[in-house]
């Protein structure tokens, strides 16, 4: 679907993956692989599927790199990334995709649970990108896609908090790709529907398949295809797009 991120000599292009071990993640991060990128891995903690990860990543010849940090902690997340680009250089991709649930109905939903969704899904966005735009800026390169949900874009009930914080990623990343165009960078959202991953609890499935056009759940690896290629070359003149892959809901 995409082309290859170099070409013989050329060092691969690095791309950055909050959230990148599980799920959307892990399936991002193994396309990107075989696209031949240079990979910087991000979760909160290393853990066995972190390990398990940059094992297959090794076996596939892709340079991988784990960078742990929890992108809710601004000050935490702010210095690791700034300190990634200062010793490696620019990144040409971030792939924005550190996510959480807390649902509930609003009228039961404790402050905790709001502000956690609030402070990783949406304030993440902040707290990642701002150490990365004057590096990218003075490359004059580069991309970025933002992982928000059909739920910031219809609404899902149980879901205040979801909704809030994916609706306001595409405002935000809207917004972003127009401070950023004339510097050739773009900045996309993807928005996927019910995906089969962890995230998708028994509930969601039950209340959610049947109104689903394609009566079926998404498989990760068909929101990493696009991903690949919102990433790629090829995709230089798409940018503020917000894309759904939901199998027809949105």
């Amino acid at each position: 679907m995409t082309q290859r991120s170099q070409v013989p000599g050329d060092a691969p292009k690095r791309v950055l993956i909050t959230g990148g071990t599980r799920g959307i993640g892990r399936a991002t991060a193994l396309r990107l692989a075989r696209e031949g990128y240079s990979l910087v891995i991000n979760c909160r903690a290393p853990s066995p599927a972190s390990d398990s990860l940059l094992d297959e990543l090794a076996r596939m010849n892709c340079p991988a790199a784990l960078l742990p940090f929890d992108v809710a902690d601004r000050e935490k997340a702010m210095a690791a990334v700034a300190a990634d680009v200062a010793e490696k250089g620019a990144y040409w991709g971030v792939v924005l995709n550190a996510g959480i649930t807390r649902d509930g109905p609003l009228a039961g939903m404790c402050e905790e649970d709001w502000d956690q969704v609030l402070r990783l899904d949406l304030d993440g966005f902040y707290n990642v990108l701002k150490p990365l735009m004057l590096p990218m800026a003075r490359a004059r390169r580069g991309r970025i896609v933002v992982m928000s949900s059909v739920s910031g874009m219809v609404g899902n009930r149980g879901q205040t908090n979801y909704s809030a914080a994916k609706a306001g990623l595409i405002g935000a990343a809207k917004a972003l790709a127009l401070e950023l165009a004339s510097r050739g960078i773009t900045v996309n959202v993807v928005a996927p529907g019910l995906i089969d991953t962890d995230m998708a609890g028994t509930e969601d499935r039950e209340r959610i398949l049947p109104v689903i056009p394609m009566r079926r759940l998404g498989r990760p690896e068909e929101v990493a295809g696009l991903v690949a290629f919102l990433l790629s070359e090829e995709a230089g003149y798409i940018t503020r797009a917000v894309i759904p892959v939901s199998g027809g809901i949105a």
